[in-house]
């Protein structure tokens, strides 16, 4: 099976604000037809690195391209062929969503004679078909992003970029918004990028993710493969209940080979190790003859990451 074209690709991205660095070295590949999720706190440097790839603000070193157009010196190529969804997407509240969507039309150069065909044909795509002649003003948060994502869809673009697409809609709405987000992708065969800081939900229907925090991009890949790469800059996590839960088993476990911290919280034991030390700490501990409760392994799910990094971030 041929590989996916890489569609988005940025080398040593950086921008800095004075003494901040709010993107520092970034390199990223996004292919064609994926839906990458960028995650991390806010604040991490998702929105600026968005920015730069929409050639909507200059890098301060290092280089974008979307579809091989370089996003600085050819940011209205870029534009061309990208649709771009903020975090606070707005509308004229006194104009209905086709008014809106046919205003957006027009600036994009839609032939005039299918434009509320296209307009029909997308309302019914986001779930908009019974509103979409009523004033953006009576639109819940969610109403106004299914509309969001119609209006950035009217240009047909090759790659759609959303920054916290679910921020402020209640769960039901959140599950539709990320069925259509996924549809852009499985159906369109659209690549999406999508900035988040909501773990769960980009778990759901992201391709690949990338871990962001404080402007550097920590890890990145498919799910399966992401914590190989966080455990091998930190080490690897274990939990671990026991009985008799005493202060020799403490001892017994900070003795033992690979080893690095050991925690303990209401009878859980987190045990930071530089490698796999399962075999040899079950063998361990039933020659002491303890009794093993509970043995995991973090990993293979967005809570570990959440737990080794945005936490220290302060995200809750």
């Amino acid at each position: 099976m041929e590989e996916a074209k890489v569609i988005i690709r940025t080398e040593g991205l950086t921008k800095r604000y004075g003494d901040y660095t709010a993107v520092d070295g970034l390199n990223l590949e996004v292919k064609e037809g994926e839906v990458f999720g960028l995650l991390g706190p806010n604040g991490a440097g998702k929105t600026t690195t968005i920015l730069m790839l929409l050639g909507l603000t200059e890098p301060s070193s290092g280089r974008a391209w979307v579809d091989g157009h370089d996003s600085t010196r050819e940011p209205i190529a870029v534009k061309r062929i990208v649709s771009y969804l903020p975090d606070n997407v707005g509308f004229y509240e006194d104009m209905t969503g086709r008014e809106n969507l046919r205003f957006t039309a027009r600036l994009n150069g839609i032939e005039e004679s299918i434009i509320d065909e296209k307009i029909t044909i997308l309302a019914q795509k986001v779930g908009l078909s019974e509103a979409i002649d009523k004033k953006a003003g009576t639109y819940s948060r969610g109403m106004k992003q299914r509309l969001g994502i119609a209006d950035i869809l009217i240009k047909d673009p090759k790659v759609v970029v959303l920054d916290e697409p679910t921020l402020g809609i209640d769960p039901k709405g959140i599950e539709e918004i990320l069925q259509l987000i996924k549809n852009l992708s499985r159906e369109d065969g659209r690549t999406v990028l999508i900035s988040s800081h909501l773990l769960h939900q980009m778990e759901q229907i992201c391709d690949r993710v990338g871990i962001f925090v404080k402007g550097r991009l920590l890890a990145y890949g498919r799910l399966d493969t992401l914590w190989q790469q966080v455990a091998k800059e930190e080490g690897m996590l274990l939990e671990l209940r026991i009985e008799p839960d005493n202060e020799e088993a403490d001892n017994l476990l900070r003795g033992l080979e690979g080893v690095q911290e050991v925690t303990h919280n209401r009878g859980l034991y987190t045990i930071r190790t530089s490698k796999d030390i399962r075999k040899e700490l079950v063998k361990t501990l039933v020659e002491k003859d303890y009794s093993i409760l509970h043995l995991r392994m973090g990993g293979g799910d967005l809570d570990d990451i959440y737990r080794r990094y945005f936490a220290k971030e302060g995200v809750s």
